[in-house]
């Protein structure tokens, strides 16, 4: 069997079960453009008027790393 002929069997498959593809873009963590952009939104945040409470809100809905 293909790969072209088994990711069509796939999609087949997966649009009998009432699901259809879509494709979605999202910015690439890689590049150092998004790290600069990552930081300067950070830094907006932290030294925003309501910084404790967002942290507090953050942290009042995060589950510890180490949970599994």
């Amino acid at each position: 069997m293909t790969v072209k002929s088994r990711v069509a069997e796939y999609r087949r498959r997966m649009r009998e079960r009432g699901l259809r593809p879509i494709q979605v873009w999202v910015p690439d963590v890689r590049t150092p453009s998004f790290a600069v952009e990552a930081a300067r939104q950070s830094a907006l945040v932290a030294h925003g008027r309501h910084a404790h409470e967002e942290q507090q809100y953050v942290e009042s809905i995060s589950a510890p790393w180490d949970d599994e």
